[in-house]
């Protein structure tokens, strides 16, 4: 059992930042792959997942999302969505805890994405891009399946 929330826990990490950090600014900035860096995350609670690494397609009407994600114990977790900013729900696959999602930007370098279980936010995702757009941070913030709290801040590097 604890594999499986590790797994939903990596993959609630993956599907928001991705979503989050592809919102912000120009599209092209958000684009391409990102590669969580584990010693500069955290995770409430845990443990944190072994990697995850987020492709991001976007343009001008929305983004689209495939994430793999290896939890602690080595499984791999495969997360995808597509969706617009325009704070609607969009199906969600591979996060067991949500089967939507939807996006809003909060300004040029924020997004907040909420992540969704039968119509109930389950989590509320906020990223932000530096300005470089080399680095993006995702706070995840919400319960998971389990009814636990969840606090955990995430740093992406764009490869």
């Amino acid at each position: 059992m604890r594999s499986r929330w590790i797994s939903v826990l990596a993959g609630m990490v993956v599907f928001g930042i991705v979503a989050v950090g592809t919102a912000v600014a120009a599209p092209d900035q958000f684009a391409g792959t990102w590669k969580a860096n584990m010693a500069k995350s955290t995770y409430s609670p845990g443990p944190a997942p072994k990697s995850a690494t987020v492709k991001i397609e976007s343009d001008e009407k929305g983004f689209s999302v495939d994430a793999t994600l290896t939890d602690a114990d080595g499984k791999e977790t495969h997360v995808k969505y597509a969706a617009k900013y325009d704070g609607k729900d969009y199906p969600a696959t591979g996060v067991a805890y949500a089967d939507a999602v939807s996006a809003k930007r909060v300004d040029a370098n924020t997004v907040e994405l909420l992540m969704k279980k039968g119509g109930k936010v389950m989590v509320t995702v906020t990223s932000t891009v530096s300005k470089d757009g080399k680095t993006r941070t995702a706070t995840f913030k919400g319960k998971n399946e389990n009814g636990q709290d969840v606090n955990n801040v995430v740093a992406y590097e764009k490869q």
